[in-house]
């Protein structure tokens, strides 16, 4: 399955410990205690229910009496831990469902209350704490069609709704807990994965932006050094010259020489252009490719680079934007091809008047069907074989450096599609040399190429004196 390694240092999806801020959950409280209040007064003054007031505001007064412990006790910042949350969310399920035990039980309508706190459990905790508040919320509301006060109305009779309709109400509501439950858990999911997977993304898209910066400043130290270097250099020369009766001067003449090449040579490996050289900002498509595919290029994969126009178009390589974004997004692709091949990737560049395109391809052995509906989804898991275990021992594939990839190349305009080469269930003696995996990138030229009106190097700027 071609997934790239996750990258180290982010956030696991789910280790989120200390993400609910208290007064969230206090102000969720005292909005069910006003409902609940408001409720009982309607109940008794509107409708003339008879219930047992002093028990209910009992319960009521609970909640409020544990709300005002927990604004005294914790400061207002107070982030909750996963623990104390599903406590929060324990007393007030425990809360309510007395509450129903008081009015009427499962007669009373307002017993789908307790979806509440399980759903807000499914957005905010894992699936353990979600479980136990779910199981715990279904034992509840199932004790409380058994043990209840019943609730009469003005005249003393009992209000009380036909068997069959309690069942299905306490069907209903068991299955309201689990389907909300599932459901805000899945998309809450969902959400936090892609949000770890942004994260890693803005990470990735810094470290390249700080490498390209970083060559700026040393392309700049090597062009601003290269004069005083080259007098050091003419000095030291004449100096050797003229000390020839002096070995031990003349010797001294000659390190210095030595060193002021070792200096030039040094910064002219790190820095390859000129201080704001437009050939730091733009490259030829080939001369980028082979940039993306560099770190790569020794890892026992033969890598093969085929640059050519698509028809009618000219023969000349445009010249590219040298953006992170594109770097990194293609040294993602050529790393995920250099992982799954088997001993070969191809780079193809390619271009028309109004298109450049790229497409890596490999002979290793495809996407596998579910792997290819999925490709550009974070942290996709799936269980290694021994197989491959072997063969990338190092390797944890979570789809998180595809994603990565995806992302910031469609941020630059580009459109990706994946597929692979031949059907991955022929036989190996049927298959082409280019059987593995394909990803192809589009861009629009106008995004991407750099305008060449006025010359490669731009057009000349006046010297300020």
């Amino acid at each position: 399955m071609n997934t790239p390694p996750r990258e180290s240092g982010l956030p696991a999806p789910f280790d989120r410990s200390q993400w609910v801020p208290l007064r969230t959950l206090t102000w969720l409280r005292w909005v069910a205690i006003a409902g609940q209040l408001v409720a009982l007064e309607v109940a008794q003054r509107v409708f003339g229910l008879q219930i047992n007031t002093g028990l209910c505001y009992l319960v009521v007064g609970a909640a409020i009496i544990a709300n005002l412990l927990a604004i005294a006790i914790y400061p207002k910042n107070k982030r909750l831990t996963e623990i104390e949350t599903m406590l929060m969310l324990l007393f007030d399920v425990t809360q309510l469902a007395l509450l129903l035990m008081l009015t009427g039980g499962l007669n009373n309508p307002f017993a789908l209350l307790l979806l509440t706190p399980v759903t807000i459990s499914a957005t905010a905790l894992r699936l353990g704490p979600t479980l136990l508040l779910g199981v715990v919320a279904i034992g509840l509301i199932t004790l409380s069609a058994y043990v209840h006060l019943p609730l009469r109305d003005a005249f003393g009779d009992i209000m009380r709704m036909p068997d069959i309709y309690l069942f299905g109400f306490w069907v209903a509501i068991v299955i309201g807990v689990a389907f909300l439950a599932a459901y805000a858990l899945r998309i809450s999911s969902e959400i936090n994965t892609m949000s770890d997977a942004f994260l890693a993304t803005q990470m990735a898209l810094a470290r390249e932006q700080k490498l390209t910066d970083l060559g700026g400043v040393v392309a700049a130290a090597a062009h601003e050094l290269g004069t005083p270097l080259a007098t050091i250099k003419l000095v030291s020369s004449e100096l050797r010259d003229e000390l020839s009766d002096r070995p031990e001067l003349r010797d001294d003449a000659a390190l210095i020489a030595e060193q002021a090449d070792r200096c030039r040579d040094i910064l002219h490996s790190m820095g390859r252009a000129g201080k704001d050289d437009l050939h730091l900002r733009t490259a030829p498509l080939q001369r980028l490719l082979e940039e993306a595919a560099e770190p790569h290029q020794d890892r026992g994969k033969a890598l093969h680079f085929e640059i050519a126009p698509l028809p009618g178009a000219e023969d000349r390589q445009p010249a590219i934007r040298r953006r992170p974004e594109i770097i990194h997004g293609l040294r993602n692709l050529v790393q995920n091809a250099v992982d799954f091949a088997e001993g070969n990737v191809w780079v193809e560049g390619f271009w028309s008047d109004d298109q450049i395109g790229v497409r890596i391809s490999d002979d290793g052995a495809g996407y596998t069907q579910q792997v290819l509906d999925r490709i550009g989804d974070p942290f996709m898991r799936h269980r290694r074989t021994e197989d491959e275990i072997r063969k990338r021992p190092g390797y944890a594939g979570m789809g998180l450096g595809l994603f990565i990839a995806k992302t910031l190349l469609e941020r630059t305009g580009a459109q990706l599609s994946f597929a692979n080469g031949s059907d991955p269930y022929l036989a190996p003696e049927n298959r082409p040399e280019r059987c593995g995996a394909v990803v192809e990138v589009i861009w629009p030229r106008t995004l991407i190429g750099a305008d060449r009106s006025a010359g490669p190097l731009g057009e000349n700027q006046p010297i300020l004196g």
